[in-house]
């Protein structure tokens, strides 16, 4: 995902599932580095580093005020797989307790400098590794787990019970937050079912693979060339035939929605923007990192609702 600079906005009003879960547990805002402190033994929150924002909340959301989160990636300029590492990335990585990456490719900066950050033992969690997701035969893998509902929810428990390892007089504290996000998780998945009931089958497009795993668990069919969703994803040129055959979705009343990743541009997908536009299928914006002041529960459940408005409208 080659990501370019400039302001990305909520993809749809913040639902107050995650608002209220974040008051609970008393969390805080995932970017950014907290209070000082190293261990749970000591009382201090458990230092914590994560590769993104959307991993950095789901900590702050299971640990509240007994960790202290510091993102490396909170701007939606940035890019994950050409991310060029700072001195003050390595500094935090050097007194993490617990570090938190995506794995599957999508943030390897972060094994790179925790080779040279002078930290023999905090404990790695990688998300891809904790959800089971593997390739599909032949084909690759869609590391984007994030999007993947019940992934999350195995991320939630072992984000849980790591942290009851390094802290184990607040073990739990951090079962019954995690517990409490598991129960939002299932409802957001109703949700998702529920549209899979009354849309299921219903053909969508993408830019990239971003948000396959919640199209694919309300049932919707992606149409799109593979050709072209993987030329956008790597940064690389889309033939003029598969590019035609993109465009050639949106005529008719075949496609009942396009699901784009609002933060990469580049003319391909700027071209298949327009054209679903000029042809009256709808358009939903989605992120990869966690939009300003959003949390993960709120920001799923505006893309549920984004999607689920979308094909009511078509």
């Amino acid at each position: 995902m080659r990501l370019v600079r400039g302001p990305v906005g909520p993809v749809g009003p913040a639902a107050p599932l995650a608002m209220v879960l974040a008051l609970a547990c008393g969390c805080a805002a995932s970017s950014g580095s907290g209070a000082d402190g190293g261990g749970g033994s000591s009382g201090a929150p458990v230092r914590v580093v994560a590769s993104t924002n959307v991993y950095g909340d789901l900590v702050q959301t299971i640990g509240g005020d007994k960790v202290t989160v510091y993102s490396i990636i909170s701007d939606p300029a940035q890019d994950p797989h050409s991310y060029q590492a700072s001195a003050y990335d390595r500094l935090e990585l050097s007194k993490a307790r617990l570090v938190v990456e995506n794995g599957g490719g999508y943030d390897d900066f972060v094994d790179r400098l925790l080779q040279g950050a002078a930290n023999p033992s905090p404990t790695v969690i990688d998300a891809v590794r904790v959800s089971g997701r593997t390739p599909k035969a032949g084909g690759e893998l869609n590391e984007h787990v994030w999007y993947d509902l019940p992934s999350t929810g195995k991320l939630g428990e072992r984000i849980a019970g790591d942290l009851a390892k390094v802290d184990p007089a607040d073990a739990a504290r951090f079962r019954h937050n995690a517990t409490a996000f598991q129960g939002e998780l299932t409802t957001l998945e109703r949700r998702e079912a529920r549209v899979k009931a009354e849309h299921g089958g219903a053909e969508v497009a993408v830019t990239e693979p971003l948000p396959l795993y919640m199209t694919g668990a309300m049932g919707l069919h992606n149409v799109t060339p593979g050709d072209f969703s993987r030329a956008v994803e790597d940064g690389n040129d889309v033939s003029a035939r598969t590019l035609e055959h993109t465009l050639a979705l949106f005529t008719g009343e075949r496609v009942k929605a396009l699901v784009y990743n609002a933060q990469t541009s580049g003319p391909p997908s700027d071209k298949v923007e327009a054209a679903a536009k000029d042809h009256g299928v709808p358009v939903v914006p989605v992120t990869e990192t966690l939009p300003p002041g959003q949390h993960y529960l709120g920001w799923m459940s505006a893309n549920i609702a984004a999607i689920a408005g979308a094909l009511e409208r078509r």
